[in-house]
């Protein structure tokens, strides 16, 4: 074995051990304390990233995904489902080996980072300087902040769906109060059991919406027309993109990690498992009820009030509520920085410094009330490029010369011969992220945006309700 290669093997160890060992020294802490705490509150096992990745993948995009199949048709939106949760597992990969390069990087310089959590903005800096930092921090953040602001939306578009007597506008409010609670969980660390229970929600949930389309079958005079505008077919193409696009959080999740080398095929696990929940539910749910969806941006909104729906919503409901504390506790980490509060102990004093972050959130939710088509503007303007053509490019950058490559921390995998082929498919990512997710659908999905401001207004009381039908008429059916 040459001295150099025994060298690379001896960093990497030596990176392992250290994380480990703080880790480890964190997790003993709630062993002293309480068994059981320890056993729901601290997870970094490759398990605990596993469901952290596959919860965060599926929340309310779940409910918009038939919705998507109805402007795309069947065929592409299975094709686009399977293509962009390539595409995304692709990525992720990226982002894993470049965390994997800083950090080993930053161990050399004996840098600590045992009360600091890494995210994706500090690695690209390290790789490749202040100006990809603050791109970086711009999109990563920008997408994090809707990303929330989609959560409260759903809420509020969810729970009407069991109790109408207040508007989807109020139900903003009140969630919004509920979700501010996540100020009190520290890191990515504190979310093994919230992560494992949101899966099982989001599995209910789409198995729900399978079966409860095949019974109730085929609703009357169902057409199937999509896709017929190339608005809905490239609009429905971007909401899928942000479908597969969680990895705003996945330096955060590898950080959380006891061995964050392990992280590299995680995403695409978990992306296979979310193929067993998304596919079933968007086809059945468009054979069903084809060009209803439509007009129906919630799957909720057209199957008929039952137990099993009302569980469905409420499990979603709280699924929801985890899914914003995960798009939350990055931006609460750059805000504790930004404050110094970052290295403070007290979870109380960083509750309170983490609280101004949830208002902006709590404002947005209320002006843009369109579950839906927000998801799809987020998708091309932000997700492509934070999730998609940040990661191919700073790969790409981050080892562009021979010494680089030669040093890199993490070799090929066993399915790339060369780094020709490498620089390939990273380039293709870029180019087609590029013209068809940013530029037709960021075309598409802002031209739908805008067609739902005009029509229901910015502060919608309630976005895409039914007419309530008054009591004297309920009265005379009776």
């Amino acid at each position: 074995m040459s001295p150099q290669k025994q060298g690379e093997e001896t960093m990497m160890s030596s990176l392992n051990e250290t994380i480990e060992h703080d880790e480890r020294e964190e997790e003993n802490k709630g062993i002293s304390h309480s068994g059981l705490k320890n056993f729901l509150w601290h997870g970094g096992s490759v398990y605990d990233a596993w469901f952290s990745c596959a919860s965060n993948q599926v929340a309310q995009v779940l409910l918009t995904l038939p919705y998507s199949f109805s402007q795309l048709g069947m065929i592409s939106g299975i094709i686009f489902q399977v293509f962009y949760g390539i595409l995304g597992s692709w990525t992720a990969y990226l982002i894993s080996i470049l965390y994997i390069e800083y950090r080993s990087r930053k161990e050399k310089e004996n840098v600590n980072f045992k009360n600091h959590v890494i995210q994706w903005f500090e690695v690209l800096e390290g790789l490749l300087g202040p100006y990809w930092k603050a791109v970086g921090l711009a999109f990563n953040c920008t997408f994090l902040l809707f990303g929330s602001v989609i959560q409260l939306i759903a809420c509020a578009s969810n729970i009407y769906y069991i109790n109408d007597h207040l508007d989807k506008r109020t139900w903003t409010y009140i969630f919004g109060a509920c979700c501010a609670t996540t100020v009190f969980i520290p890191s990515f660390h504190n979310y093994r059991i919230w992560s494992f229970l949101g899966l099982g929600m989001t599995t209910y949930t789409a198995w729900y919406l399978t079966i409860a389309a095949l019974v109730n079958g085929k609703a009357e005079n169902v057409t199937h027309t999509g896709p017929n505008k190339m608005v809905l077919y490239f609009t429905g193409a971007t909401n899928i993109l942000y479908t597969f696009g969680g990895h705003a959080v996945t330096v955060e999740i590898m950080h959380a990690m006891w061995k964050p080398q392990k992280f590299k095929c995680i995403y695409l696990y978990a992306t296979l498992y979310v193929f067993t929940l998304t596919l079933p539910s968007a086809t059945a749910m468009y054979w069903a009820f084809g060009d209803k969806l439509l007009d129906h941006s919630n799957a909720f909104a057209l199957l008929p009030r039952s137990a099993w729906r009302d569980a469905a919503v409420v499990l979603m409901l709280i699924h929801q509520f985890i899914t914003f504390g995960f798009a939350c506790t990055p931006l609460y980490f750059v805000w504790e920085k930004v404050i110094g509060m970052h290295d403070t102990k007290s979870i109380f004093l960083r509750a309170l410094a983490r609280l101004p972050v949830v208002i902006p959130i709590w404002f947005l939710a209320i002006i843009f009330p369109f579950f839906g088509p927000i998801n799809s503007a987020v998708g091309a303007l932000l997700v492509s490029f934070t999730v998609y053509i940040i990661p191919a490019s700073a790969h790409m950058l981050t080892f562009k010369s021979a010494s680089a490559r030669q040093n890199a921390a993490e070799k090929l995998p066993f399915f790339i011969p060369s780094w020709t082929l490498m620089y390939v498919i990273n380039a293709f990512v870029v180019v087609w992220v590029l013209v068809v997710g940013f530029g037709f659908g960021g075309w598409a999905s802002m031209t739908n945006f805008i067609r739902q401001v005009d029509t229901f207004g910015l502060f919608a009381k309630c976005y895409q309700c039914p007419p309530k039908v008054p009591a004297t008429n309920q009265t005379l059916h009776h």
